[in-house]
C-alpha cells in the first residue's frame, strides 16, 4: 500500500496517502482488531474492489471475512443487516450509492429503525459504504449524492469523508459505533493524494462523528461543505484570498448528527454564509443548515441572506460539457461569495 513520499512537518514525520488506500487501511486495521467486523459486496474480494479501495484483504483474511456477493443489493444488504442484529460488525459495500436504493428498505426500515422499534434492546452497528454523488461521465443513474437522503432518516448516522484523514478516522468510527452508519465516499477523490500527520497514521486513530473541521480560519465570510465540495471551496477560498476577501472554511465530514454548533459560531464571527454541495438544491443538506441558522442564535448576527451553491435540479446529462455545467464549480463559489458580500 501507499508508502508514497514521507514529509517532515514540525519534526512529525508526515507521509501522503490517496483516500483509497486511507480506506483499505482503516478496514484492514479493524478486521485485525476485531474478529466480528466483515466485508462483504459486489468484487470485494478476489476482484480487489471495483475501485481497489479492498485491495489484498481477501487474501490476508479469506472467503469468510471478504465475501463476494451476487448482483442483489437488496439481497446482500439484508443478509449483513441480519448478520448485524446477531452480533457481528458488518461492512456492506455498495458498488454507488446509486445501487442502495435497491436496497433501501433494508437500510431504512430494517438497520435505521430498528433500536428504536426494540426499545433499545437489538441493535444494529453495521457500515454502509461506497461512492456517492457525481463522478465522470456516468450519466443520470450513477451521479446521485444521497447525503440528504439518507441524512433526512432517524437512526442513521451519515458521514462523509473529504480527504484522507478524514476517510481513515471517520472509517474506523463507523465500523465501531453500535448504530447503522452510511459512508458517502466520492469516486473522484479515491486517487487524490492528502498529507496524513503522524498522528492519523496511528491505530488508535479515529475522527469523532458529528464534529465538523475549520479547514481554513477567515473573518468575512464561511464556506460550509462536504465530500468533495470542501477541496473547490478551499480552493475558492485561496483566489479570494488574493482580492482580499477571508473565507472561513468547514468541512461537516458528518451530515447526521449535523455539528450547527461550529457553523453557528463561524457565522457569528463572520456574519455571511455560503453553502457548496454537488446534490440537488430542494430539501438538501444546504437547505437543512440555511433552515437551522434561521431558527437559532446566528440568524441576528447575519448580515445577508444565506445563499446556497448546489447542483442544477436535472438529473444528470452524459455530455462533458453539460455535466461540468451542472455541478458547482470554483468560479460558481467565488460568484456566490462576491454576491453574498456585494462585492
Amino acid at each position: 500500500m501507499a508508502a508514497l513520499r514521507c514529509f517532515l512537518r514540525s519534526g512529525k514525520p508526515a507521509m501522503e496517502v490517496t483516500v483509497r488506500d486511507a480506506l483499505n487501511q482503516a478496514m484492514d486495521e479493524e478486521l485485525e482488531r476485531d474478529d466480528r467486523v466483515f466485508l462483504l459486496g459486489e468484487e470485494v474480494a478476489q476482484y480487489d474492489g471495483a475501485y481497489k479501495v479492498s485491495r489484498g484483504l481477501w487474501k490476508k483474511y479469506g472467503d469468510k471475512r471478504i465475501i463476494d456477493t451476487p448482483i442483489t443489493e437488496m439481497g446482500f444488504a439484508g443478509i449483513a443487516v441480519g448478520s448485524a442484529m446477531a452480533g457481528l460488525r458488518p461492512i456492506c459495500e455498495f458498488m454507488t450509492f446509486n445501487f442502495s436504493m435497491q436496497a433501501i428498505d433494508q437500510v431504512i426500515n430494517s438497520a435505521a429503525k430498528t433500536y428504536y422499534m426494540s426499545a433499545g434492546l437489538q441493535s444494529v452497528p453495521i457500515v454502509f459504504r461506497g461512492p456517492n454523488g457525481a463522478s465522470a461521465g456516468v450519466a443520470a443513474q450513477h451521479s446521485q449524492c444521497f447525503a440528504a437522503w439518507y441524512g433526512h432518516c432517524p437512526g442513521l448516522k451519515v458521514v462523509s469523508p473529504w480527504n484522507s484523514e478524514d476517510a481513515r478516522g471517520l472509517l474506523k468510527s463507523a465500523i465501531r459505533d453500535d448504530n447503522p452508519v452510511v459512508f458517502l465516499e466520492n469516486e473522484l477523490m479515491y486517487g487524490v493524494p492528502f498529507e496524513l500527520s503522524e498522528e492519523a497514521q496511528s491505530k488508535d486513530f479515529t475522527v469523532p462523528i458529528g464534529k465538523a473541521k475549520i479547514e481554513r480560519q477567515g473573518n468575512h465570510i464561511t464556506l460550509v461543505s462536504h465530500s468533495r465540495m470542501v477541496g473547490h471551496c478551499l480552493d475558492a477560498a485561496a483566489v479570494l484570498a488574493k482580492e482580499g476577501i477571508e473565507c472561513e472554511v468547514i468541512n461537516l465530514r458528518t451530515i447526521r448528527p449535523m455539528d450547527i454548533e461550529t457553523i453557528e459560531a463561524s457565522v457569528i464571527k463572520t456574519n455571511h454564509l455560503v453553502t457548496v454541495e454537488g446534490g440537488w438544491p430542494q430539501f438538501g443538506v444546504g437547505a437543512e443548515i440555511c433552515a437551522r441558522i434561521m431558527e437559532g442564535p446566528a440568524f441576528n448576527y447575519l448580515d445577508a441572506p444565506a445563499v446556497r451553491v448546489t447542483g442544477v435540479d436535472i438529473p444528470m446529462p452524459y455530455a462533458k460539457i453539460l455535466e461540468d455545467h451542472s455541478v458547482p464549480q470554483i468560479k460558481d463559489i467565488m460568484f456566490s461569495v462576491k454576491k453574498t458580500l456585494n462585492v
